[in-house]
This record gives C-alpha cells, sequence and structure tokens, in this order.
C-alpha cells in the first residue's frame, strides 16, 4: 500500500544523552497537494525541540511536487521520516493511520500539512501529560484567518486554566473539542484500544476517532498554552472540508460522523457523553448550516431539510432538553414542517447571539409559539430567561451621507418581556473584523414608538422603541467592521447582541461620501451570512480607487 524510507540514525555528535531522556513525542504531519504549505508545517514540528525524536510526513500520493520536496527536507534532517502512499486514500484518516503505525515514540501528536505547530506546543503538551501521567493531553487551539491573520479562539472554555480530567464523563464539555490535532496521545494507549480514524474518504474523522478516545476513559490533562494553529484559507482554489459547504453531501458526510460518534459513545456506556454530543450537533452544527441555507438553492434546501429532519427524529426529549435553547427552537421548526420554511427567521435565530424577529405569535391560551400555524412549537422559555439571554431582536439602518451619517435603531417587544425591563440606553460599537478593537462607540437613548391600538387594546402598550446617534465613520479607518450592541434597561439589566440589517430601499448600497479628515470614504453597508448589520471602509481617494478597481476586475472577468 505504501513505502516506508528508513529512518536515518541520529548524527555523530549530537546530543543523544539529552535527546534519549526527552525524545518522547512523534508528531504524524499529513498532506496531499499542498508544496505550498507542507514544508512550513513539518519544520514548525522539528523546531520543536528535542521532546521530537521523529517527525513522520505522509503524503498521500501527491503530484504537485510535495512527495520531492519532502524527500529533500528528509534527507538533511535525521527525525524526519517520509510515508509514500501509492494510492490516494481520499480522506485523511488512513494518512494519520499510517502515522500511528509507523511511530517508535512513546506519545504521538497529528498535524495538518496547512497548519503549524506554536513554539513550545510539544513541551507543554508533554509536561502535562508526564507530569500528570495521563495517557491524554490537550491544549488550546487558535484558527487564524489568512491573509487576514485574525486569530479565534477554538473552545476557550475548556482551556481556561490547568486542569486533571479523571474520566470523561465528569467534563462533558470535551465532547464539544472534537479536533485530534490540538492533543498529544500516548501511542500504546491508541494501540491497546484499537484507536483509529476512520479509513479512506469520511469527512469529519475527527469526530469518530474523538470519540473512540472518550469511549476508552483515559485521564486527560488540560492545559491553557496555545499548541495548535489552525490557518484558515477561505480564498483558497481547493477549500478544507470543514470550509466547503456548498454541496449537501457535506451536511450528510457531517451527520454521519455525527451518529456514528453518538453511537461508539452510548455503545461504551457513556450516555452523558452521548447526549452531551447531540446537544452540540443542535447548538453548533444545525446553526451554523442554518445560517447558510439562505444562500443556498431550492435542491440543496429540500434535501438538506429532509435529511436534517431524519436525523433529529433519532433524539429524544432528553438530547433535546441538554441543548441551549436556540438550537432546540430551530430543530422544533424542522420537524414540525415537511417543507423547508421561514428560514430568514430561522437563520436570525441561529445568529450569535440568537435574534427572534417578528411576528410574535401565541396559543389561545396565550403560550408563546413560533407562529398561528405551528403552536406546538412552543417559546414558553422567553417568559422565565434572564434578559440577558433572550433573542431580542434590534432592526439596524445606517445611511451614509454627505451631511452625516447616522445609525437608527429600532428594538422590539417580545412578549412583555421588554416593556417589563424598561429600555433605557444602548451602547453601539464598531469592532474591527481582523483585529477585534473597538473603533467608534455611540450611546443613544431609547423612545417608546407610538403605541399599536391592538397592543394598546390588549394592556401590552408600545411594541417597539427606537434609539438614533450620529456616525462619524471616518473615525474606523479601512477595513470591515461589525456593529455589536450592549442594551441597558432601567431595572438595572442589559443585553449583549448584534442588529438585524435593515434591507430597506437604499439601505445596503455602496455610497461614496465627503470626508474632511479623509477626503472621501467609500461606505458599504451589509447583511452577514446571519444577517447582521456590518460596514466596508475604504478611506482616501486610493482606498476607493482600489476597492472600485477590485469590483470592475471581478465584474469583467
Amino acid at each position: 500500500m505504501h513505502a516506508m524510507h528508513p529512518m536515518p540514525s541520529i548524527q555523530a555528535g549530537a546530543p543523544h544523552a539529552s535527546l534519549a531522556h526527552r525524545a518522547q513525542v512523534c508528531v504524524v504531519v499529513i498532506g496531499y497537494e499542498d508544496a505550498a504549505h507542507v514544508g512550513d508545517a513539518v519544520r514548525s514540528a522539528l523546531a520543536q525541540g528535542p521532546a521530537v525524536r521523529e517527525v513522520i510526513a505522509v503524503d498521500d500520493c501527491s503530484t504537485d511536487g510535495s512527495a520531492p520536496l519532502l524527500d529533500r527536507l528528509a534527507r538533511d534532517e535525521p527525525r524526519l521520516r517520509v510515508v509514500h502512499r501509492e494510492v490516494n486514500s481520499g480522506g485523511c484518516g488512513s494518512p494519520r493511520n499510517d502515522g500511528i503505525d509507523a511511530a517508535t515514540a512513546p506519545y504521538v501528536m497529528f498535524l495538518d500539512s496547512d497548519d503549524v505547530l506554536p513554539p513550545g506546543a510539544v513541551d507543554a503538551l508533554l509536561t502535562a501529560a508526564t507530569g500528570r501521567g495521563t495517557e491524554v493531553a490537550a491544549g488550546l487551539c487558535v484558527r487564524r484567518e489568512l491573509p487576514s491573520g485574525r486569530e479565534v479562539r477554538w473552545q476557550p472554555e475548556l482551556y481556561a486554566g490547568a486542569a486533571l480530567v479523571t474520566r470523561p464523563s465528569r467534563r462533558v464539555r470535551l465532547v464539544h473539542d472534537t479536533l485530534c490535532v490540538n492533543k498529544l496521545y500516548r501511542t500504546d494507549f491508541l494501540r491497546e484500544h484499537g484507536i483509529r480514524f476512520p479509513e479512506g474518504r469520511f469527512p469529519y474523522e475527527d469526530f469518530v476517532f474523538t470519540a473512540r478516545v472518550l469511549a476508552a476513559r483515559p485521564r486527560i490533562a488540560l492545559i491553557p498554552d496555545t499548541v495548535y494553529v489552525w490557518h484558515v484559507r477561505r480564498s483558497a482554489e481547493r477549500l478544507s472540508i470543514s470550509l466547503d459547504r456548498s454541496g449537501v453531501d457535506n451536511w450528510r458526510a457531517r451527520i454521519t460522523a455525527h451518529a456514528l460518534a453518538y453511537d461508539i459513545l452510548l455503545a461504551a456506556g457513556e450516555k452523558r457523553l452521548a447526549r452531551a454530543s447531540r446537544a452540540r450537533f443542535l447548538d453548533h452544527a444545525l446553526r451554523m448550516y442554518v445560517r447558510e441555507l439562505d444562500l443556498r438553492g431550492p435542491g440543496y434546501r429540500r434535501e438538506w431539510w429532509a435529511l436534517t429532519r431524519a436525523y433529529l427524529a433519532t433524539f429524544d426529549a432528553g438530547d433535546f432538553a441538554l441543548a441551549p435553547a436556540p438550537g432546540r427552537v430551530i430543530a422544533q421548526v424542522v420537524l414540525a414542517s415537511e417543507k423547508p420554511r421561514d428560514l430568514t427567521r430561522v437563520k436570525e435565530v441561529a445568529a450569535r447571539p440568537a435574534r427572534l424577529r417578528p411576528p410574535y405569535a401565541r396559543a389561545p391560551d396565550g403560550t408563546p409559539v413560533w407562529s398561528a400555524d405551528l403552536p406546538h412549537v412552543t417559546l414558553e422559555h422567553l417568559l422565565h430567561r434572564p434578559v440577558r439571554l433572550l433573542p431580542v431582536a434590534v432592526d439596524a439602518e445606517l445611511r451614509p451621507r454627505a451631511r452625516g451619517t447616522r445609525l437608527r435603531l429600532r428594538l422590539h417587544e417580545l412578549y412583555g418581556r421588554m416593556a417589563d425591563a424598561a429600555p433605557a440606553t444602548v451602547d453601539a460599537e464598531f469592532v474591527h473584523r481582523r483585529d477585534g478593537r473597538t473603533g467608534l462607540t455611540l450611546t443613544a437613548t431609547f423612545r417608546p414608538d407610538d403605541p399599536d391600538p391592538d397592543l394598546t387594546r390588549n394592556g401590552s402598550g408600545v411594541d417597539s422603541w427606537t434609539a438614533e446617534a450620529p456616525a462619524d465613520l471616518a473615525a474606523l479607518g479601512s477595513g470591515t467592521w461589525d456593529l455589536r450592541l450592549c442594551l441597558r434597561f432601567h431595572d438595572g439589566t442589559t443585553r449583549e447582541t448584534t442588529a438585524h440589517a435593515s434591507t430597506g430601499p437604499g439601505l445596503l448600497r455602496r455610497t461614496v461620501v465627503p470626508s474632511a479628515r479623509r477626503g472621501v470614504l467609500l461606505v458599504q453597508p451589509y447583511a452577514t451570512h446571519a444577517g447582521s448589520l456590518a460596514v466596508r471602509i475604504a478611506p482616501g481617494l486610493r482606498g476607493t480607487a482600489a476597492v472600485l478597481g477590485r469590483r470592475l476586475k471581478r465584474l469583467l472577468h
């Protein structure tokens, strides 16, 4: 199936005394058609120092020059071995299994060819595993968006501090971290329990591998150190499996992997972990794909809806009870309707934070429900949840004008909860998409809109509040800016949220406005995939010309 290059012996004069004591880790690097990045991945593993006994690079039958590149690196590096697969596996599981089979070190970890290990990662994981005597050590992974460099921490709650988990069921949140790459495994633990990845083309193989690890009930050391950098290249010609969600087969594969992981945990007697994995599906996967549904065609939507209904039908009340409310509500709507419906409204519930936009229907007995024709999809929890967790809905309008841009926000009533809390003010921040800095903060006072006669007759009063403030967009500078809100109420409570981008005539369009500070600004308010308001800014004549030039090039192409 594959051929392995023999591992070169350590050169005379190398510090083999300390190496024999510390060289305990094998890093398995897998790659396919990634000559542009695999060298960086391998070098980041070798740069971890003497803790790394060997780096095993598994090339999955590449044709782009990856194989000879790795061979050249191996000639100069005694710790590097190259495994050449003779037949492409079509996935990530088989190459990783090859690495497990070839490993001679007591511990093994995995690295994808387009990612890197940050300095000190292996030392931190190895120290935790050996110091605590655990079969697994896990640390923080960061997703780094390229080329912007923006970083997002993966499952930061798990890695807020050092911890020892003596049994996975005592920390059910472990099922939320489905990655295999931010962890160090004892090699004989994997082999003794027959823990391997699914072979061949099996997208989301990490889900299954992680479930098999947890089902074997290892002791796990958690550390707050960053041990893996996951590069996200959304503009790449060949998207990674996790980014290429345009076809319904991707969703089918995700459901298959989730279902198998659940079965593995349940068969091992780990019912708490199995239920937690389903709660994770509802809160993460379901919400992520729902946010993109209106970007897909009718055929995709119909098939996605049918697949999702069939899978959700296998859940029981206990599975739903553990999930946060937004995922639970979305699941109920899908189960209640044979065909896709209310996609825009469902997408808003899937946003983070969730937003529930009107209409706000009630059952005959007064219970809040999704809609009049789906009275069994109840929203009774909205009457009891704290205001800081409510899916409040705020519509936002940003109108760039030469005489002054204004931000207008409209807060909707939510089954009487907003009136009870009494809206007072709102802090609106424009936060840079790449580096997270705040470029502009506005504060405005909410004022009640004219009462709805029907609501007044029913004793409910107004159904919305409006706040408005001038926005000096020149203070933002170049880039993409997300709008974030903090609502403040007279009862002392607050709610952090985002705003729905209103789509009325002339609202979401590119506008050139004069600026005393910048000369001119090219301003583009737009709705994100989740429907939230964001704005792109290109200041100055040069910035404006560059944006318009790129736009023209795309149109011509």
